[in-house]
């Protein structure tokens, strides 16, 4: 699902590219308003909010990574819990990206999240809370497949696209 999620938000975004790289030249701010609307259409279609990102300056120059890096997915904002205990993700996590570091997290209020660390840099993360699901790191193809397997395990969406 999150496969056939990003490469229906890189299509698309790729289709605007040519009025992308216009407004940046002219209003980078206007340029990223689209771009966020680009991303909320997509995500309309899956039933979640779809978040383009650009966390660091001079990231939304970059169009090549458009759709392939720090995405948010804003799935259910009512959940507090996730519906598997936090150490099969963390598990699943190791599995799948190998030399990573996994970390309770945002454990307050009766909430619980999990954070996979890449690299030792608290820059590139995966942050998996029971709503939403940010990733701040390259989709790889390991990534990819750990992002499938959440939003089949544990935000229970299915492929019925």
């Amino acid at each position: 699902m999150f496969k056939i999620i990003v490469e229906d938000l890189q299509k698309t975004l790729k289709s605007n590219f040519a009025q992308i790289r216009f407004l940046l030249k002219k209003n980078p701010a206007i340029a990223y308003k689209e771009i966020i609307e680009i991303g909320k259409k997509v995500g309309q279609k899956y039933n979640i909010e779809l978040l383009v990102n650009f966390p660091h300056e001079g990231k939304i120059e970059d169009f090549d990574m458009y759709g392939k890096q720090d995405l948010s997915l804003l799935i259910n904002m009512e959940k507090k819990r996730f519906p598997v205990d936090r150490e099969i993700i963390k598990q699943k996590a190791v599995e799948l990206l190998g030399q990573v570091k996994t970390e309770d997290a945002y454990m307050y209020e009766d909430k619980e999240g999990v954070r996979i660390i890449f690299n030792d840099n608290i820059q590139d993360k995966i942050d998996i809370l029971p709503h939403s699901l940010h990733i701040w790191y390259e989709f790889t193809e390991p990534v990819t497949e750990f992002c499938d397997w959440l939003l089949e395990n544990v935000y229970l969406m299915k492929n019925d696209k």
